[in-house]
């Protein structure tokens, strides 16, 4: 029995041997750049990595298709290296010596992408599957709609036509005043006052100090009485 038993692992082990190998059917490959993303806080990679990872790579089978009923087991990895990278395939839960279809597999790692890339604290560009393109970021909204802010830019602009106009009437009115008392100013020095009797020009009387005719001061002294 024990022999039966041991002669079924190997077989199994043969066959899970021959579906996960670089450039096997269904198969991935995987690589980390650990060091350049974390720098002095990165981690090792050993077996507690290797089965995170395959945990994930379940998690996403199961969630991209609630029929799946995929385990850490099915999850194979092969070929790891020091710098780090592996293959890894997935096995059907069913029969366990066939894998699932790449196209399945492709797209449940790019429907959960950010949650393995979070898992590992990787992003796209440290946590590569060669075979499987990155995921585009959804674009970001804005906290602000966009047409509030075109309407906001549009009433400042008002605002401050308005303000201009209104400065620059109180400057313009200010002027007129200003040239205004400058030119009676220059009226009031300039003006000779005159009036004009008979036709003739003549100076204005002095109607308080008084103005002595010529011609009667001249009749005056001529009958002064001895």
């Amino acid at each position: 029995m024990l022999r039966v038993l041991l002669l079924i692992l190997s077989l199994v082990a043969i066959a899970h041997t021959e579906l996960c190998k670089p450039d096997a059917q269904n198969a991935f490959k995987v690589r980390l750049s650990i060091k350049t993303a974390l720098g002095d806080n990165a981690y090792a990679w050993d077996a507690n990595e290797e089965y995170l990872f395959k945990a994930m790579v379940a998690f996403a089978m199961r969630r991209y298709s609630s029929k799946r009923t995929t385990r850490i087991s099915n999850v194979l990895l092969c070929n790891v290296t020091d710098r780090v990278s592996f293959w890894f395939v997935v096995t059907d839960s069913s029969k366990n010596v066939t894998t699932v279809p790449g196209s399945e597999v492709e797209a449940a790692i790019r429907m959960n992408r950010n949650r393995i890339n979070s898992a590992f604290l990787l992003s796209d560009k440290t946590l590569q599957f060669l075979k499987i393109t990155s995921t585009l970021s959804p674009p970001v909204e804005p906290s602000t709609p966009v047409w509030l802010i075109v309407f906001g830019v549009v009433l400042c602009l008002i605002v401050a036509g308005i303000v201009l106009l209104v400065v620059g009437g109180i400057r313009q009115h200010k002027k007129k005043s200003k040239e205004s008392t400058e030119r009676e100013s220059l009226e009031e020095k300039d003006e000779v006052t005159v009036t004009a009797e008979n036709g003739i020009p003549c100076e204005v009387l002095d109607l308080k100090a008084g103005h002595i005719n010529g011609v009667f001061a001249a009749d005056d002294e001529r009958f002064t009485s001895l």
